[in-house]
Parts: C-alpha cells; structure tokens; sequence
C-alpha cells in the first residue's frame, strides 16, 4: 500500500512540474503580438517543401534568400513595421523599399519584442 502511495505521489508531482512548465510557455506565447506570431510563421514557413530552396538556388551557393523566398517573408515583414506606429510610406523612404532592409528591419524588432518578453517573464518568476 505504501509503494502504491508513494508512486502516486511521484507521478502527480510529475505532473503538476510538467503543468507548470507547459504554463509557461504558453503565457510567452500568449504576449507575443499578432504580428510577431505572423512573421515567426512565415519564417518557419521557409522550411515548407514548397519554399524550400530549388535546385537553382541551391547551387549559387549563397547564404541569401532568393527573391521567391523574400516574398514568403515580406508581408509579414512589412506588417511587423506597420504595427509598431511606421508607416508604408515611411517604411518604403527609410529602406528604399529594398526587401533585405525591410526583413532585416522586422527581424530586428522580432528580437526585441521577444527580449521585451522573456524580460516580463524573468521579472515576473
């Protein structure tokens, strides 16, 4: 009867630590921005066989994505800018309308919302 208690109690304290750390992780994905959750899906999106890097692509052997793959990434891009207050026309003067700027432009304010976040969540625990 003890051993039967006692593995009780192990499992339900290994379920509750596992609840736990699910809660987590869901509370920092519950703060991220429509927007932010946009442009991490089109970035994980590249690795969908359709977006995959062709056979062309591959051999310019080059750590650049193709323009095929730039426009994957480029709506969510640009409204990843637009919801921080920039607008399209202010997005377009400042890059050039360039899309590596504008990528790199939203990928810069990705980090820093993510950051802003994982400090919330640190000061918070």
């Amino acid at each position: 009867m003890k051993k039967h208690l006692l593995l009780s109690a192990f499992i339900l304290t290994g379920l509750v630590s596992c609840s736990n750390e699910q809660s987590v992780i869901n509370t920092a994905e519950s703060m991220k921005t429509p927007e932010v959750e946009a442009f991490d899906k089109a970035f994980t999106s590249l690795g969908d066989p359709k977006n995959q890097p062709t056979a062309e692509e591959k051999r310019r052997n080059s750590v650049e994505l193709s323009d095929r793959r730039k426009e994957v990434i480029l709506p969510a891009s640009k409204a990843l800018i637009t919801s921080t207050g920039i607008s399209e026309a202010e997005m377009n003067s400042k890059t050039g309308g360039d899309k590596n700027k504008i990528i790199a432009w939203a990928l810069d304010i990705s980090f820093k919302k993510k950051e802003e976040i994982y400090k919330t969540m640190k000061a918070g625990n």
